[in-house]
C-alpha cells in the first residue's frame, strides 16, 4: 500500500509539472501586448469617436451609434463567452467591431490583428461566427422574399412608381466575388471567365434596392444562368409555388400582363422572366423596351455598387477560406438591408440607358409575353421621356 501511495504522489506530482510547463508555452506564446488587450485595442479609439465625433464613427463602422448597439443587443446572446479561469474573453461588442471592421476594410486577419489585438486565430473564428450571427438575427426582418399575392402586388406597385415598369416583381442578376487561390486541388473549379477566381452572389433586389433573395456559394465558372437554375428560387417558380399573383391589366389597357422578374441576357427568357431583345434583330419599338427594361433593372446593379462602397471587403479577393465566404456574402447583404432601413442613403440613384443583349433560343410563350410588354410600352404604357433616351437609327 505505501509503495502504491508513493506511486500515485509521483504521478500527481509529474502531471502538476505538466501542466506547469503547458502554461508556460502557452504564455510563451501569447504576445503579451495581444495579453493587455484593454489597453492597446482599437476599442479605446471607438468610444472616443462614440462620444466626440459620430461622422467618423459611422464611417469606421458604417453605421450609426445607436444602430449599432441595437444590432449588438440582437447579436449578443449568440456571440458572448463566458470567462475563464485563465483569461478575459473576448466581449460580444469586442468582437462585433472586428467584424464590421473586417467587412468594411477587407483587411486581412493579420492586418486586422494590431487594431483589434486579437490575434489572427482568434479572428479566423470569430468573424466567420459573427458573420452567421448576423445573418441569421436579421434575415427574417431584412432579408425576406414576398409570401403572398398582396406582398407581390406591393412589390410591384413599388416598381410602377419609381421605374415605370408594370407587373415587375424584383430585378436578378449575378455578381462574382473573387476569392484567393483555393487549394491545387480545386482550384480550377471556381476559376471564372474573366480570369480570377470567384463564387456567385445571385439576389433580386427590389425597386427600393433592397436584398429579397440571395444566394450565394455557386463556383465561378458557372453562369449566372446555371446557377439560377441552382435555386430554391428557380425551382419555385418552374413550379408555381411563389404566389405570384395572376396577369393583370395596366390602366386603360385590355390585355392583361403577368407579373416577371427582369434580367439581362445573361437569363432565360421565361413566362415570369424577361430580358432585352437582341440588338441584331431590335428595331425602334424593341429598343424601347430594351431601355425601359433596362431603367428598372439598374436597380441591381445600383444595390451590388453600394453595398461594394460600403462594404469594401468586396473590392479585393477575400483571403478566408472558401467554407467562410457565405457566412461574410449573406451577413454583408442583411446588413446592407438593414441600413438602409436605419441610415440615409449612400449615394444617389443615377441614370443607366445601357441597352442590353440576347442571343439564347427562348420558348415562343416567354417571347409573346415579352412581345406584349413592347406593345404596351410603345402605346398605352409609354413615358414622356423615352424617345430621349433610346440611340436608334
Amino acid at each position: 500500500m505505501e509503495r502504491k501511495r508513493k506511486a500515485l504522489v509521483i504521478a500527481d506530482l509529474v502531471l502538476a509539472v505538466d501542466d506547469e510547463d503547458e502554461q508556460i508555452k502557452k504564455r510563451k506564446w501569447s504576445k503579451q501586448w495581444l495579453l493587455e488587450r484593454r489597453k492597446y485595442s482599437h476599442m479605446n479609439l471607438l468610444h472616443e469617436l462614440q462620444s466626440n465625433e459620430p461622422a467618423d464613427f459611422k464611417n469606421y463602422l458604417r453605421m450609426e451609434n445607436h444602430t449599432f448597439h441595437e444590432l449588438l443587443d440582437l447579436v449578443r446572446p449568440f456571440i458572448e463567452k463566458q470567462n475563464t479561469i485563465m483569461r478575459e474573453s473576448i466581449s460580444a461588442e469586442e468582437r462585433l467591431v472586428a467584424t464590421l471592421r473586417f467587412l468594411a476594410t477587407g483587411r486581412s486577419y493579420e492586418d486586422l490583428k494590431f487594431s483589434c489585438a486579437i490575434s489572427a486565430q482568434a479572428l479566423g473564428k470569430i468573424i466567420p461566427e459573427t458573420c452567421w450571427a448576423i445573418y441569421e438575427v436579421l434575415k427574417q426582418k431584412y432579408l425576406k422574399i414576398p409570401k403572398t399575392e398582396i406582398e407581390w402586388k406591393q412589390m410591384a406597385k413599388d416598381f410602377k412608381m419609381l421605374w415605370d415598369f408594370d407587373n415587375c416583381l424584383g430585378a436578378i442578376d449575378g455578381k462574382h466575388v473573387l476569392i484567393t487561390k483555393p487549394p491545387l486541388n480545386s482550384g480550377s473549379y471556381y476559376f471564372n471567365y474573366k480570369g480570377t477566381f470567384s463564387v456567385v452572389l445571385l439576389a433580386v433586389v427590389n425597386a427600393n434596392l433592397e436584398f429579397i433573395y440571395v444566394h450565394c456559394g455557386t463556383n465561378g465558372r458557372v453562369s449566372d444562368a446555371g446557377v439560377l437554375k441552382e435555386t430554391d428560387l428557380y425551382r419555385s417558380l418552374e413550379n408555381n409555388e411563389l404566389k405570384i399573383p395572376p396577369p393583370q391589366s395596366p390602366p386603360k389597357v385590355g390585355y392583361k400582363l403577368p407579373f416577371v422578374f427582369i434580367g439581362d441576357e445573361a437569363f432565360p427568357l421565361m413566362e415570369n422572366l424577361m430580358k432585352p431583345y437582341g440588338k441584331h434583330i431590335a428595331g425602334h419599338d424593341e429598343y424601347i423596351f430594351n431601355y425601359r427594361l433596362s431603367r428598372a433593372r439598374r436597380v441591381v446593379e445600383n444595390a451590388f455598387g453600394i453595398l461594394v462602397t460600403r462594404f469594401r471587403v468586396f473590392l479585393l479577393p477575400l483571403n478566408i477560406s472558401v467554407e467562410n465566404v457565405d457566412a461574410v456574402v449573406m451577413a454583408s447583404c442583411v446588413l446592407h438591408n438593414f441600413l438602409r432601413k436605419k441610415s440615409r442613403q449612400w449615394r444617389q440613384i443615377g441614370e443607366m440607358v445601357a441597352l442590353q443583349r440576347s442571343l439564347s433560343y427562348t420558348p415562343q410563350d416567354a417571347k409573346l409575353v415579352r412581345d406584349k410588354y413592347k406593345e404596351y410600352f410603345n402605346n398605352e404604357g409609354k413615358v414622356s421621356f423615352q424617345e430621349n433616351m433610346i440611340h436608334y437609327r
